[in-house]
């Protein structure tokens, strides 16, 4: 959460009448989170938010649940490598073009080929979601307003807010996704005793882009769909769900180009955390964007072999030179788990003496929990990838 905003027509305190221009009673919604303990949104409905008219099980919308491949706990704990540039461009929406890729408990990674607007509302149940937007762009359109976004792009959407993506035709879209299954915020270090980030942070206030808020619009639309516990329930309404006319609070989309992100440099390597730009119970997401690097005279730029006995690391490959990697490709997902020694390929750490500058576009994740590969990333494995280490 970043901080307090207010849009529309709001009353002057919580939980008493609001009505709007004509003298009708307005309907208070409270999106909460950690119960009633966490940041919190009041939106002000036209008509009751909770009356449906209608609601299933969905047939169509939603996409596979995270499945562990088959024999993968009989398989060697290896380092390996996802090439999900081979997923082809759909014609399908967001909400149902999703591949799984690793999981566990706290997180789901999953990429997107999107290829149509979403032709419902979608409400995640399960988790906040983060995505990377590698390339395309188009509106995040939720109950509190929309959000232009593009290649590049971050986009956080809150836990159960009504949403859709409505995107441009003939555009390529190729999104990163992360479902966070708890909550995601801004690390603690990054902020002040009051929440407002530090003048040291690596990144503003300024630097994210909040809703833009339209006011009431129909659509057209009646239909919220709902995900929970990987299972997909639709609802009709007999009115547009966004029916908002005024919100205030801190629970809210927002949009961050990874390129606001402002990297650190010592005098020398620096370790993944000060990269960090999201968190969640049990890991946190980093941004590698281009930089200069370690100035000791000495100073050995590229990364240390190292064993992060603790974490599980994912890597997504955005772009630029990747001086310490063979085979890699933009859109490359690497996945180093704990344990099993990694670090740059024969050659790249002696390589790296006397770069000054890297133009790597990267986000990674790191995870305590173990990661479970899943049947759809085994179909994209590059099964070399490992032994690109061996002499």
């Amino acid at each position: 959460m970043l901080d307090r905003m207010a849009a529309g027509r709001i009353p002057a305190k919580h939980h008493i009448v609001a009505r709007d221009e004509d003298g009708a009673l307005l309907h208070e919604e409270a999106h909460t989170r950690n119960g009633f303990d966490g940041p919190y949104t009041l939106m002000y409905h036209r008509h009751e938010p909770h009356r449906h008219t209608a609601w299933r099980l969905s047939e169509r919308y939603g996409w596979s649940r995270a499945e562990r491949a088959p024999d993968e706990t009989e398989r060697p704990l290896l380092r390996r490598h996802f090439k999900s540039f081979e997923l082809p461009q759909t014609d399908r929406a967001p909400i149902e073009a999703r591949t799984p890729i690793v999981f566990n408990n706290d997180i789901v990674v999953t990429i997107l080929r999107p290829g149509a607007s979403d032709p419902v509302y979608f409400a995640n149940g399960d988790g906040d979601d983060l995505y990377f937007v590698q390339k395309g762009g188009g509106t995040l359109r939720s109950v509190l307003g929309d959000l232009e976004f593009t290649e590049k792009d971050y986009i956080y959407v809150p836990r159960a807010l009504k949403h859709r993506f409505v995107l441009p035709e003939d555009t390529e879209q190729y999104w990163l996704h992360f479902e966070i299954r708890n909550e995601l915020f801004v690390p603690k270090q990054w902020r002040t005793p009051v929440g407002q980030l530090r003048m040291d942070a690596p990144y503003c206030h300024r630097d994210f882009t909040r809703p833009t808020f339209r006011g009431y619009l129909d659509e057209g639309l009646r239909t919220v769909v709902m995900k929970r516990e990987d299972r997909f329930t639709e609802f009709d309404f007999a009115h547009t769900p966004l029916d908002v006319v005024g919100w205030d609070g801190a629970a809210y989309p927002f949009l961050f180009p990874i390129l606001n992100f402002q990297p650190r440099a010592g005098l020398v390597h620096l370790p993944p955390d000060w990269h960090g730009t999201f968190a969640f119970k049990g890991g946190i997401v980093c941004s590698f964007v281009p930089r200069v690097v370690d100035f000791h005279e000495e100073a050995i730029p590229c990364p240390y072999p190292h064993e992060a006995v603790h974490c599980d690391e994912i890597l997504f490959y955005s772009e630029g030179n990747f001086v310490s990697r063979r085979g890699i490709s933009s859109g490359s997902v690497s996945f180093h788990p704990a344990g099993v020694m990694h670090g740059p390929h024969p050659g790249a750490y002696e390589a790296s003496i006397g770069h000054r500058r890297t133009d790597e576009l990267a986000v990674m994740m790191d995870t305590f929990a173990p990661l479970h590969v899943t049947r759809q990333a085994r179909e994209l494995e590059d099964e070399d990838y490992h032994a690109s280490w061996c002499p």
